[in-house]
């Protein structure tokens, strides 16, 4: 796991329609210093969503009612040109699924269970005091 310098100061929304799952990954999240809400079925997040407005979901596609891919669509309209950071997190790993849930606006996919280091870099890369690192080529700044 990568070892925080800061907290992750961000919202996150957790969408997943086993209770457990988004109850423990919040529980997490907080830890990490984000702001952490549940849902564990599709209308229910566009409700939270609409009200909480989250820098970032976390979105489970194999749920019973409006699957994750509908909940993408929907939250990418609603999302009113704002920052989202939207990512799939699902058992479901082939190419197939992970395609669909990139077109339907998910912006990364993550696989059950989901590698906390590369959660925490997701989540860094929402921070809006980060900078990037710089490239090859580039100077970093300085400070005078």
């Amino acid at each position: 796991m990568v070892e925080l310098t800061r907290p992750l100061c961000c919202r996150v929304l957790v969408v997943d329609d086993c209770r457990d799952t988004t109850t423990s990954m919040a529980i997490l999240l907080r830890c990490w210093g984000c702001d952490a809400r549940e849902a564990n079925d599709g209308p229910t997040a566009l409700k939270v969503a609409d009200a909480f407005r989250p820098d970032v979901v976390l979105l489970d596609l194999g749920m019973p009612g409006m699957d994750g891919c509908q909940v993408a669509r929907q939250l990418r309209r609603r999302a009113d040109g704002r920052p989202l950071l939207v990512v799939s997190v699902s058992g479901y790993v082939d190419e197939p699924h992970v395609r669909l849930a990139l077109e339907a606006g998910c912006d990364h996919h993550l696989a059950k269970p989901v590698e906390l280091g590369e959660l925490q870099r997701l989540l860094a890369s929402c921070q809006p005091e980060q900078q990037e690192e710089p490239t090859v080529g580039e100077a970093a700044p300085r400070d005078e």
